[in-house]
């Protein structure tokens, strides 16, 4: 009896099986069975349709992904401009999965936290690199954090696209190392010399910079140089690091000597709250503030008193391209606030390699090379191509740096009530 009982089970399997995939004509069945024909090709062809495939009409359902890690701060001090280009970097995942990922095969970002410091870049890059096998990495967040962790990937021969790295010598760390982030060496001049076009007379300089961070310490080298060659006078250099709190002794040491201008190279938290106390203790001239000033991040910090401070910028929202547009678009309607520099960074370093990616798979389908040599591949053609990005048209040079045409400067203008805040272009 049991016996039979499996045979008479094998062969109901064998008579729905067959529905799903021949006629009736080609396959009698029983009467009570007879209704769940129609029911069967149904199914069978709504299942021909996968939310994949209509989201993405032109990925490949049964292509395994191709893996881009993102190695940025999403905890610590860092956090402030990290999570900005996480945001772009996420803007810029749903869109290009949205247009096909490349050329049909899925792309999908992996994310490791890579912290303030040196320690967690170099746990996010390993990670990525050795456990999640990524074809390439954008991050980390901080030249601090670039100098130690991109020599991981140099050595194991990993692209990395560097948003917002722009201490000099970033590129230089290796062959695999390039960024996106224009260096300081373009982007500090600017803002001095808007300081200079809006108040004429000033003569007298104070500059501060965190002594604890690479990228600071390498922008105010290039503002030093650059109020120089305007024969402005230097007349004190105050130091601090990027976890202070209080700036009462530098601000106070400052202001005492009665300067016409003040420039600020520093991160976001310590940044907004020196400019803070600055204006508290009384000081009414123009502040100029570095890179790390480009986030809306930095107006809850110091609110009405961030009014005036200019700022250099790699991005404007308003670049007429289409891929700005679409990318300004579907930002405002996640975030419901304009796409800062460091989320359009963020987008671009994604884009990058997704372009560089596509063109390489129009040679030879990249799900088919092994990952060793696909990293060599992308590493070698994402130098050489040209990207129409939201930052506008760029390219490389062969040692990784950015080529980029436009750049702006800001003066931020903050809301009466001291909460909000915007980046005011100037012509």
């Amino acid at each position: 009896m049991e016996q039979g009982k499996g045979n008479q089970r094998q062969g109901r399997l064998r008579i729905f099986s067959c529905t799903l995939v021949l006629p009736s004509a080609f396959c009698p069945l029983p009467s009570a069975l007879s209704f769940l024909l129609p029911i069967a090709l149904f199914l069978v062809s709504c299942d021909r349709q996968t939310p994949q495939s209509q989201n993405h009409p032109n990925a490949t359902s049964n292509s395994p992904p191709i893996l881009i890690g993102v190695a940025l701060a999403q905890t610590s001090n860092l956090a402030l401009l990290g999570q900005e280009s996480v945001n772009g970097a996420k803007i810029a995942e749903k869109y290009f999965s949205d247009r096909g990922g490349i050329n049909g095969t899925p792309l999908k970002l992996v994310y490791q936290d890579a912290g303030g410091d040196e320690a967690g870049a170099i746990n996010a890059f390993q990670t990525l690199i050795s456990r999640d096998k990524i074809a390439g990495i954008v991050g980390p967040s901080s030249s601090q954090q670039a100098f130690s962790a991109d020599p991981i990937a140099d050595r194991a021969q990993v692209p990395v696209i560097g948003p917002t790295n722009t201490a000099k010598g970033v590129p230089q760390i290796g062959n695999f190392i390039a960024r996106v982030a224009s260096p300081v060496t373009v982007l500090a001049p600017n803002s001095l010399k808007a300081a200079l076009a809006l108040n004429p007379k000033i003569k007298r300089v104070a500059v501060f910079y965190a002594q604890n961070d690479a990228f600071s310490q390498s922008e105010t080298e290039i503002f030093q140089q650059a109020i120089k060659k305007e024969s402005l006078e230097i007349i004190t250099v105050q130091k601090f690091q990027t976890t202070d709190s209080d700036f009462q002794t530098q601000a106070t040491a400052a202001i005492n000597l009665k300067p016409d201008l003040m420039v600020i190279s520093g991160l976001t938290a310590d940044g907004g709250n020196l400019v803070r106390q600055i204006r508290e203790l009384g000081y009414t001239g123009l502040i100029v503030g570095g890179n790390g000033f480009n986030t809306p991040n930095i107006f809850p910090l110091c609110k009405s008193l961030c009014d005036g401070v200019l700022v250099a910028q790699a991005y404007s929202p308003e670049h007429p391209n289409e891929i700005n547009k679409a990318f300004r678009a579907a930002y405002v309607k996640q975030y419901q606030q304009e796409p800062p520099q460091f989320s359009a960074q963020g987008f671009t370093a994604v884009q990058v390699f997704v372009e560089a990616l596509k063109t390489l798979d129009k040679q030879k389908k990249i799900n088919q090379i092994p990952l060793t040599d696909l990293r060599i591949a992308l590493n070698k053609q994402l130098l050489a191509g040209s990207y129409d990005t939201p930052l506008g048209e760029i390219s490389f040079t062969p040692e990784g740096e950015v080529v980029q045409q436009g750049f702006y400067v800001a003066q931020i203008k903050m809301e009466p009530d001291g909460k909000k805040g915007r980046f005011i272009f100037l012509k």
